[in-house]
C-alpha cells in the first residue's frame, strides 16, 4: 500500500568559490558532496538532500558543515479521489518541510501548500508557499515568517545531445530577532544545467551529467551585506 510508485535518488558533486559568512565572509573553494532523493507513493510524493560541504579542505571547526531539507507532499487530489486541476494548475498539496543545520543546532518547520503546475515541456514545476518557523536553542529566536519556492526540471535536446535546466528559487521573507536585531529577507536561486554525458559516451541516457549550478544569493542567510554570485562544476550520479 505504501510503495514507492517511483523514484530518482542521485549523488552530487559540486565545486566552486562560495563565500562563508563565519569566516568574515571570505570566498573559499568549496566542496559540496550532496545526496538526494525525490519520491512518489499513493498519496503524494517525498523529497530530502544532505549536503556536506567543505571549505578549502580545513581541519578547523569552521572547515565542514552538514545540512538537510525534507519535504513531504500530500496530493489532496489523490486524497479525495477527485480532480483538483484548474487553469495550468494541475493538483494542490498540503507540504511538510523541515530544514536542519546541525552545525548551529536549529530547526526550521515548513507547513504549507504547494500548487504544482502543468507547464509545457517541464517534467514537473511546483510553487510552495509555506511558513518559516524557527526552533533553535543556540540562534536568536526569530518571529515566524515564510518562504516562496519555484522548483522545476525542464529537458530538452539539441540534435543528438540531451540537456536539461532544474532547480529553486526561494524567496523568505524577514524576520525580527530576540536581540532587536533582523534577518533580512533573501533570495536564492540554483538552477542547474545539466549535460547527459552518459548518453553519448557510454550510450546509457539519464545516469551520468555533468554541468554547471549557478548560486545567485541576496542576502545570503539574511545578512544584508551579504550578496554571492558563484558558478560550481557539476557532476551528477543518478543511481
Amino acid at each position: 500500500m505504501f510503495a514507492a510508485d517511483w523514484s530518482n535518488t542521485e549523488v552530487h558533486l559540486q565545486h566552486g568559490d562560495l563565500k562563508q559568512i563565519y569566516a568574515n565572509n571570505a570566498k573559499r573553494k568549496t566542496t559540496i558532496f550532496t545526496l538526494q532523493h525525490a519520491s512518489g507513493w499513493n498519496y503524494g510524493d517525498n523529497f530530502f538532500f544532505f549536503d556536506h560541504l567543505n571549505y578549502n579542505g580545513d581541519n578547523d571547526s569552521d572547515g565542514d558543515e552538514l545540512y538537510g531539507e525534507w519535504y513531504s507532499n500530500f496530493s489532496l487530489s489523490k486524497l479525495s479521489g477527485n480532480s483538483l486541476s484548474v487553469g495550468p494548475i494541475s493538483d494542490i498539496g498540503l507540504i511538510a518541510g523541515l530544514n536542519f543545520a546541525p552545525e548551529v543546532d536549529t530547526l526550521y518547520y515548513l507547513p504549507g501548500l504547494r500548487l504544482s503546475l502543468d507547464l509545457p515541456g517541464f517534467v514537473f514545476a511546483n510553487l510552495d508557499i509555506t511558513a518559516y518557523i524557527q526552533d533553535s536553542d543556540l540562534l536568536p529566536k526569530e518571529d515566524n515568517s515564510y518562504m516562496i519556492d519555484f522548483n522545476w526540471a525542464y529537458p530538452f535536446t539539441i540534435g543528438k545531445a540531451s540537456f536539461s535546466i532544474e532547480g529553486h528559487i526561494e524567496y523568505i521573507a524577514a524576520s525580527d530577532t530576540a536581540n532587536s536585531g533582523k534577518r533580512e529577507s533573501w533570495l536564492l536561486a540554483q538552477p542547474q544545467f545539466r549535460y547527459d554525458l552518459g548518453k553519448t559516451l557510454m550510450k546509457v541516457e539519464n545516469k551520468v551529467f555533468i554541468g554547471i549550478e549557478y548560486q545567485f544569493w541576496q542576502n545570503k542567510l539574511g545578512d544584508k551585506n551579504t550578496d554571492e554570485n558563484a558558478a560550481q562544476l557539476l557532476a551528477v550520479w543518478r543511481l
